[in-house]
């Protein structure tokens, strides 16, 4: 069904221009924001560019880690159809901007001086050759808890710090007779998890083993350690787990059925839309082991070439998208932190103000690293490589000694 969803999506894409024409003053958006909380936080964009006389032309392709829209995108450009816009992480948007396929944000970034307010961490994925090529949204932190606080009153009321506190709460979550962790059997959906575990053994061994890509790291004993830690977890993953996409597992936290969720800042997003209460309804922590890190991924528009009598869109679109005034709507919204450092915190909730702290610390500290799970470490080739691995292990394919030997040597053939 998923492979005809996305064929029937790619042949409506690739249809000719005269079929899907549009005036100067609209922008055509893929992405692959369609979860309730997503949705929602990509309409305050819509309307903030209506206001501003620009249509918006929907390309919603789903799949939560965004490998579904990458197909979808590669055949647009392809057939010489490029959108205007394109929701878009990290090395990808290095990957086009090498193609020579993006457009050039120079005017609208030196008019509003986007080098003093956006952090240098997420320029190294806005600029390319000296040039700013995409418009950051926002600074998703991924290493988060999310926990049902009935279920952890009913344990105690403390929040674990320690991977030996964290197993200790996911038994007495197994206990009270609810699934202990949430989770999408999906290969992001696992390495997100393994993000975090591996981040919990130390700064340095996450920054030399996915940043680095030290062969010492990704096949030592830490490593199989990881591995160990993730054979763990899935004792606490209920049996119709295989495919469940990231939000239906959230759902499973905001309403009682499971305790905690593993999983990036945009879940929070989810327990909004629900209508529940950061401290009252819902506790957000970061994983234990990891706290004073951060691993970050960022959502930018990467902004395509296109037809000269559409630029001045694209261009209002960067502006609206760079806006102090929308970057707080919005990230109220989707659950994440501004990608601008002058943006207050007023309109944040707790777990909001703590994501926008956690993040300028681990700053400033040289903790805050990018995500390997989505595609701020190193390049997509490698993600996979390490993708495959982690999931055949936390499926049973593989033991903890052989998905260390497979992953060093999957990591250094994706090189």
């Amino acid at each position: 069904m998923k492979k005809f969803v996305l064929k029937a999506a790619v042949a409506l894409l690739l249809a000719s221009p005269a079929s899907l024409s549009h005036a100067a003053d609209t922008v055509e958006v893929l992405h692959w924001w369609t979860s309730g909380g997503e949705a929602a936080a990509l309409d305050v964009l819509k309307k903030d560019l209506e206001s501003k006389s620009i249509g918006w032309t929907d390309m919603p392709v789903a799949g939560g880690g965004g490998t579904e829209a990458m197909t979808v995108l590669r055949a647009r450009v392809t057939a010489g159809n490029a959108p205007t816009a394109v929701q878009m992480l990290g090395f990808d948007i290095l990957d086009w901007a090498k193609e020579g396929a993006l457009g050039n944000l120079d005017e609208v970034a030196a008019k509003e001086g986007w080098d003093k307010v956006i952090p240098t961490a997420l320029q190294q994925f806005s600029k390319y050759d000296g040039h700013w090529i995409a418009a950051p949204v926002n600074v998703h932190s991924t290493n988060w808890v999310w926990i049902n606080k009935a279920a952890l009153d009913k344990a105690g009321g403390k929040e674990p710090t320690s991977w030996e506190e964290l197993v200790a709460l996911l038994d007495n979550f197994k206990a009270q007779g609810i699934t202990p962790v949430a989770h999408g059997g999906q290969p992001w959906q696992d390495a997100t998890i393994f993000d975090a575990v591996v981040l919990s053994l130390g700064n340095d061994f996450y920054k030399q083993a996915f940043i680095d890509l030290d062969p010492a790291a990704l096949t030592g004993d830490k490593m199989k350690e990881a591995f160990d830690r993730m054979t763990k977890l899935r004792s606490y993953v209920d049996d119709n787990f295989s495919g469940r996409d990231w939000n239906l597992a959230s759902a499973m936290v905001i309403e009682g059925q499971a305790g905690a969720q593993f999983m990036g800042d945009w879940a929070k997003g989810e327990f909004v839309k629900a209508g529940k209460v950061p401290g009252t309804d819902f506790v957000c922590m970061r994983f234990p082991g990891t706290q004073g890190s951060v691993t970050f991924n960022s959502d930018q528009f990467a902004m395509f070439k296109v037809s000269d009598d559409k630029i001045a869109s694209q261009l209002v679109m960067a502006s609206a998208i760079e806006s102090p005034v929308f970057q707080s709507a919005f990230n109220v919204v989707k659950g994440s932190a501004p990608a601008r450092t002058d943006v207050p915190d007023t309109d944040f909730d707790a777990c909001g103000k703590k994501a926008i702290k956690d993040l300028a610390d681990a700053n400033t500290a040289g903790t805050l690293f990018g995500s390997m799970a989505h595609g701020h470490a190193n390049p997509a080739s490698v993600k996979n490589a390490i993708y495959d691995v982690v999931t055949r292990q936390f499926n049973g394919e593989l033991t903890s000694e052989e998905a260390v030997a497979e992953l060093g040597a999957a990591v250094e053939g994706a090189k």
